[in-house]
């Protein structure tokens, strides 16, 4: 199944770019979630007239998440937990975590866009990737601390 791309879509591709992906996961993802259209002949048409706005739109959440990007570098996240004598925690710091101290400074992230591999078990500093709209990469200082 062949489909044009409405929105960027994570592992597919960006906006205006057509793609060909299977039956099913055109159907019961894209098509209903409008990431996607059909790619016949009248919607290609269609899709070249409507292609300028899409790249105006694209560039809109790009200049936005540039701002989101720099409120958020400029944040440092501390957290205090019990930790063993060697520097380990007990407990750890996951991405809902970091997004709700996020959310104390009114930064409103999705804890999935986070890239945290494994949630952090070690004491002192740690920089972790945030994912934003656009193709931005914002990295935020997260401070672990022990609580004595």
């Amino acid at each position: 199944m062949e489909v044009i791309l409405t929105e960027s879509v994570d592992g597919l591709g960006d906006v205006g770019a057509h793609v060909k992906v299977k039956p099913g996961f055109g159907r019961n993802y894209l098509l209903p979630r409008r990431l996607a259209v059909v790619a016949n002949s009248s919607n290609v048409r269609e899709f070249e007239h409507h292609k300028r706005q899409l790249e105006h739109k694209a560039l809109a959440i790009a200049k936005d998440s540039e701002s989101m990007k720099v409120k958020i570098e400029a944040q440092k996240c501390e957290f205090t937990l019990r930790a063993s004598e060697d520097g380990k925690l007990f407990g750890s710091v996951t991405s809902a975590d970091i997004a709700d101290k996020l959310a104390a400074a009114n930064i409103v992230v999705d804890r999935k866009k986070i890239q945290l591999g494994e949630p952090i078990k070690a004491l002192g500093e740690h920089s972790i990737d945030i994912k934003l709209p656009g193709n931005v990469v914002a990295t935020v200082g997260i401070s672990v601390v022990s609580a004595e």
